[in-house]
């Protein structure tokens, strides 16, 4: 029996019906906009004037030269804060959902000192999350590790504890959803008691936590966790420093300011959440900003670290009362060559305030920069191999699973949704919102058709970002083409699912549709997108991009090439159609002969539509029949050819219409598109 999840449902049904299917037609960033504008730099008039009231009489060339030089300077500074700056957007609804593959959370208790007086022995708590399958037994799998301290007032569990906050979801599914490898999180205290104590007696406390940190906390937690530690010797812990991270907010971002002061040969990866290093003093970002980094510079440079061997996300919001000394702080590590776009993160959250809410949206982007691009908690897998295939009764984690399809199988299935570890090909339609008349049995065709293909050494899937590009943008890490291969140097289709731009419904809105095309001898590919109406479009430029710039080596022919979508897919190919490549940050490429769209409401006409086919049904309370019919007249009235088929009695989503009024739909789209070549 399908589940039926409420929450996500109406979230998503919301999202969809604004952003997707309803009447609002307009593209609202098209073309691509720029980002928000970069602070201001010292002016070249400043400048000269500068230079005029030191040495007025130096009118000469090499005064000249050296005006340009520090100019070029302050440029090159300027596009390195740029590059150095990301404004956080919010975090997925579906992150805070329960996840189907949950953690577990365990409460510990180590032995201690209270390095405030005379070494005391005590006994702390922490508390230690373990990703969903974490087996102690197995000592060959081994895991990232991020240590997390707590604010003023604040206590151990303040991160981990029942009802505290969301970070718990958030890292199910993180991990769930492939963004990160299982990674294991320890919530631990600075304080002796673990209560909340006075300002001053926290501050106290803080500023010698490295201390514990360094010779009782680590020492306990992996020794006896799988991390990449050896073992908890000091050559263990420096050899594992690049899979460890500490993170903090508030006072806790203080102490991770000192982690990195004297733990750094430990720790590779630090996390500062709303607060500055207070080495030179308290408040040091506002008070001391100057003698702060070049306290931080002089530390590396004595330490022998080099750019490469350190991380640092310095989150903040605008809304902050910490904002301006954190601030302070950072904008004058911008003008240190010691702190470049590789090692320094500003990660700003605009209206953000000094609360959990903000650190969970830290903690999902830092983590992702940290530990992110991996598929599980020791390697990436390589594609190839056998492939035994698969029935209705394979278990769709399996599938994502396979070594044959290396780091792309999870791309198979939607990445923005959590899957239940029990979920088989069978139950798919569970995932897969506003489809209807989802057959099993072609899901089933279409894995096998991939695994086949995939295990002969036959490439079907393609990145259509480089590693660069991706490393700059995470999210691309989700992106790509599967190819169906037909005739060589046949004519090319490039499929587009629909999913509301909430998610990507290939294995119902393109997967199948690009294999019946291969079948009749054309080369198909499936875009797998960023869901969001701008994304989604420059990842559809880019892949028409991809395709033509490499249509040699794939032995395709990217002339008369088609666009084909279902719902918000249908959208990106009639926006792409009509407002091409050049649109949406790539190069001026051909337009598409043809594009093919199914159940899509969109009405907007601008004169520059190719051929179009739309196909939709009458009981579609999504996409109206009677929006797309006056499109179609429209596009008909301005000379172009364009036709539509309408299916009494189906709803949204019928893919290929199996069994239904709409079977065999597609060889009328076929036979639309065959028109318009040359």
């Amino acid at each position: 029996m399908k589940r039926v999840f409420i929450t996500f449902f109406l979230l998503c049904l919301l999202a969809f019906c604004v952003t997707a299917c309803g009447q609002s037609d307009s593209l609202k960033s098209m073309p691509a906009g720029s980002q928000a504008d970069s602070q201001s730099s010292e002016t070249a008039a400043d400048m000269e004037e500068q230079k005029t009231a030191e040495a007025a009489e130096q009118e000469t060339a090499e005064a000249t030269e050296q005006e340009t030089t520090e100019t070029e300077e302050q440029d090159t500074e300027s596009e390195m804060e740029q590059e150095q700056t990301e404004y956080l957007e919010a975090i997925p609804a579906s992150y805070f959902e329960n996840s189907d593959q949950p953690g577990q959370v365990i409460q510990v208790t180590y032995e201690s000192k209270d390095y405030t007086g005379d070494d005391i022995a005590i006994t702390k708590p922490a508390f230690v999350y373990l990703p969903y399958g974490y087996d102690e037994n197995d000592t060959d799998i081994r895991y990232d590790i991020l240590y997390l301290m707590h604010g003023w007032t604040m206590t151990a569990d303040d991160f981990l504890g029942d009802g505290r906050s969301n970070l718990v979801n958030i890292l199910d599914n993180l991990i769930a959803s492939g963004d990160i490898p299982p990674v294991i999180v320890v919530s631990a205290t600075f304080d002796a008691e673990n209560q909340p104590q006075s300002f001053s007696r926290s501050v106290e406390e803080l500023s010698v936590f490295h201390n514990d940190l360094r010779e009782n906390l680590m020492p306990y937690i992996e020794s006896r966790f799988h991390t990449y530690a050896e073992d908890v010797t000091e050559e263990g812990f420096e050899a594992s420093r690049e899979h460890r991270a500490f993170g903090g907010f508030s006072l806790g971002a203080v102490t991770t300011w000192y982690q990195f002061i004297y733990n750094l040969d430990y720790i590779k990866n630090f996390v500062p959440m709303s607060g500055d290093c207070w080495i030179m003093g308290t408040y040091g970002g506002r008070y001391y900003p100057v003698e702060t980094v070049d306290y931080l510079e002089n530390m590396l440079a004595e330490g022998g670290y080099g750019e490469d061997d350190f991380r640092i996300y310095q989150g903040i919001g605008t809304d902050d009362p910490i904002w301006d000394q954190t601030d302070s702080q950072i904008q004058e590590m911008f003008t240190r060559s010691t702190f470049t776009p590789e090692n320094l993160h500003y990660a700003i959250i605009q209206g953000g305030r000094h609360d959990m809410d903000a650190c969970e949206r830290y903690l999902y982007y830092a983590l992702q920069d940290f530990f992110g691009g991996k598929t599980d908690a020791t390697k990436l897998p390589e594609a190839g191999g056998s492939f035994a295939g698969v029935t209705r009764e394979t278990r769709v984690r399996d599938v994502m699973d396979n070594p044959v399809f290396g780091q792309y199988g999870r791309l198979m299935f939607p990445v923005d949704q959590t899957i239940s570890s029990d979920l088989t090909l069978e139950n798919v339609d569970d995932i897969l919102t506003w489809y209807t008349y989802i057959n099993p049995d072609k899901t089933v065709e279409i894995v096998n058709y991939l695994g086949e293909n995939a295990a002969a050494g036959n490439t079907v899937f393609y990145d259509i970002y480089t590693e660069e590009e991706k490393a700059e943008d995470p999210q691309k890490e989700n992106t790509g083409l599967f190819f169906f291969r037909g005739e060589p140097d046949g004519k090319v289709a490039i499929c587009n699912a629909g999913g509301g731009f909430v998610y990507v419904g290939a294995m119902q809105d393109s997967f199948p549709h690009a294999l019946e095309l291969s079948k009749k001898g054309y080369n198909a590919f499936a875009l797998i997108y960023r869901p969001g109406a701008q994304t989604a479009c420059e990842d559809l430029a880019k892949a028409i991009a991809f395709l033509h710039e490499h249509a040699e080596e794939l032995q395709i022919d990217m002339t008369d090439y088609s666009l084909w979508g279902g719902s918000a897919g249908g959208r990106m190919a009639a926006w792409l159609g009509s407002y091409g490549t050049e649109s949406f940050g790539e190069e001026a490429y051909p337009r598409p002969a043809a594009v093919i769209m199914q159940y899509t409401g969109l009405s907007e006409v601008t004169g520059e539509e190719p051929p179009t086919y739309n196909c939709v049904g009458t009981r579609d309370g999504i996409a109206s029949y009677r929006t797309m019919e006056k499109r179609i007249r429209q596009i008909q009235a301005q000379g172009t050819d364009a036709e539509i088929e309408v299916f009494d009695g189906l709803p949204h989503g019928f893919g290929l219409g199996e069994g239904t009024v709409a079977e065999g739909w597609l060889d009328n789209a076929v036979a639309f598109w065959e028109r318009q070549m040359n």
